[in-house]
């Protein structure tokens, strides 16, 4: 016993347990830094969010909102006369549209100038004829007008219309009624005036189809005389394909009103001319 506790006791010990008290030292001091390095770290959001953008959505439009832009649109020509029955036309929408035209270039008295008599009209049509049926109706001695016609640079019947396709269809159209009569096209497409007054000046007339620009041209150069003239009839209820009529066309309207000043309305005065509307 005695020589047993003579003996370090530290010296029997095991190296593993004399060394504990260091290795405890410098096992707390590792286990502070593996708790260190193994702390779980926060883990990162896999994505980082970005400030969002911020959109206006626009409200669905109701029926009640169709209907309201519906009827602030403004309605077109097209539109009205679309859903409207057609009219035909009469003398006294000729003098009117003549009364407006000429309002803001001619005094009172002057305007009053340009009313024409009732006796200048023929029978209007009432959208129950055909061209041939319609100048059957208007002129009934047109056969003996024909024979007893024989001034050259001049016509018997004028048909004013809006374009040169329109001329050819009325053209085709009064067969019935023109028999062996001379028609002649007048119009500015494919045809030159001076070759226009070279055919009036070469050869009798009876029939003159075309646009007013052109027959007021043709009046101008002296290719045409107007006082043989009888009968001057307006396609007049006709409309194209945006339902336009030819006086509801500016220009076409325009070279109407040039061409009656230019001694239409005087003929007609003197009851020498009469004046349809087809």
């Amino acid at each position: 016993m005695a020589d047993d506790l003579g003996d370090e006791w530290w010296e029997k010990q095991p190296a593993g347990a004399a060394s504990s008290p260091a290795s405890d030292g410098e096992g707390g001091g590792n286990t502070e830094m593996m708790q260190q390095e193994t702390a779980p770290v926060p883990a990162q959001s896999k994505k980082t969010k970005q400030p969002k953008e911020c959109f206006l959505i626009k409200p669905k439009e109701t029926k009640e909102d169709a209907t309201k832009t519906r009827r602030r649109r403004k309605k077109k020509i097209t539109d009205v006369l679309a859903k409207s029955e057609p009219k035909p036309g009469t003398p006294e929408d000729l003098q009117n549209l003549m009364k407006d035209y000429f309002s803001s270039s001619r005094s009172v008295i002057e305007l009053e100038e340009l009313n024409l008599p009732d006796s200048c009209f023929l029978k209007a049509n009432d959208l129950t004829h055909s061209l041939s049926s319609y100048l059957r109706e208007i002129c009934p001695k047109w056969v003996k007008l024909r024979k007893n016609h024989n001034e050259k640079k001049s016509v018997l019947m004028l048909i004013i219309c809006s374009s040169a396709v329109r001329a050819l269809e009325l053209i085709r159209s009064m067969t019935a009624f023109r028999g062996d009569s001379k028609v002649m096209k007048l119009f500015a497409k494919h045809i030159k005036v001076q070759e226009q007054v070279k055919l009036l000046e070469k050869r009798v007339v009876h029939l003159g189809v075309g646009t007013p620009g052109r027959i007021k041209e043709l009046i101008k150069q002296g290719g045409l005389n107007l006082n043989p003239l009888k009968f001057l009839v307006f396609d007049w209820n006709w409309r194209d394909q945006k339902l336009r009529r030819m006086m509801d066309i500016p220009e076409i309207r325009k070279e109407v009103f040039e061409l009656l000043e230019m001694g239409v309305l005087s003929l007609c005065k003197s009851e020498s001319l009469k004046l349809g509307l087809f």
